[in-house]
């Protein structure tokens, strides 16, 4: 579903990620860990389509992110780290003008039951303008759910949510990868990654540290390091990769 090989982004002399490869298959849940600046949005925008690659190819669902990307786009869907919303535009407005944007036909049970999933069914009526961050986080979930994504990329997709938002919004990402949905997760809660995802990719400086399984990352630092969560495996890992770049 997701296929990245070879991607490089440069801004000037400035590299972002460099040689990037990895692949996400149905079902499968990435976690996209890093430190900031580590290139992990830079690699989620390209993936959406907002930015080009310098170099490399990006597939969503079979198509190129460049050379196909009407199609591309309308196999995905983006939620990013602070999502814009029109001020003027109603909740419902919000899921209807989505709804209209990938032609999905008869929407209203879907937009209805997002609403309920989410517990928004109360603000259908709201002004985004009047939202609160954790809520506008939500509409944004609920308009990249309704045409039903192959892929979802997330961007820190939890912050601002109350604690039952989190464990819904958690809910649904397990719904939808168990549906056949390819899904990457940019995060620094550690915690949550270990507990929601089944693959993982660690990204330091723009390159690719590991890159497999949770599983197979977690016994391999555990091997080296002597340690089995994904917190003190991953500060083994880029670590580990500080004292080879020096």
């Amino acid at each position: 579903m997701i296929r990245v090989k070879n991607f490089r982004k440069s801004y000037g002399d400035l590299v972002a990620v460099d040689d990037l490869s990895f692949e996400v298959g149905p079902g499968d849940i990435l976690g996209l860990v890093g430190s900031n600046g580590a290139g992990k949005s830079t690699t989620l925008r390209t993936l959406s389509g907002i930015i080009g690659p310098t170099s490399g190819s990006l597939e969503i669902a079979g198509h190129d992110i460049v050379a196909a990307s009407i199609k591309a786009k309308q196999s995905l869907g983006y939620i990013p780290d602070d999502p814009r919303l029109f001020d003027t535009l109603t909740v419902w407005e919000h899921l209807a003008f989505s709804a209209a944007s990938y032609g999905v036909r008869a929407p209203e049970d879907k937009m209805e039951a997002l609403l309920a999933s989410f517990d928004l069914t109360k603000k259908r009526d709201a002004l985004a303008h009047d939202l609160s961050r954790g809520m506008r986080q939500k509409v944004a979930i609920a308009c990249a759910f309704l045409h039903d994504p192959q892929v979802l990329l997330f961007d820190e997709p939890l912050t601002g949510l109350d604690p039952l938002g989190i464990r819904n919004i958690q809910h649904s990402m397990r719904e939808r990868a168990r549906a056949g949905a390819a899904i990457i997760i940019s995060s620094h809660l550690l915690s949550l990654v270990e507990n929601l995802c089944t693959h993982l990719l660690v990204l330091d400086q723009g390159a690719c540290r590991r890159f497999g399984t949770m599983e197979e990352v977690l016994h391999d630092v555990s091997r080296t390091h002597g340690d089995s969560d994904l917190e003190s495996a991953f500060f083994a890992i880029t670590a580990d990769a500080q004292v080879a770049a020096e």
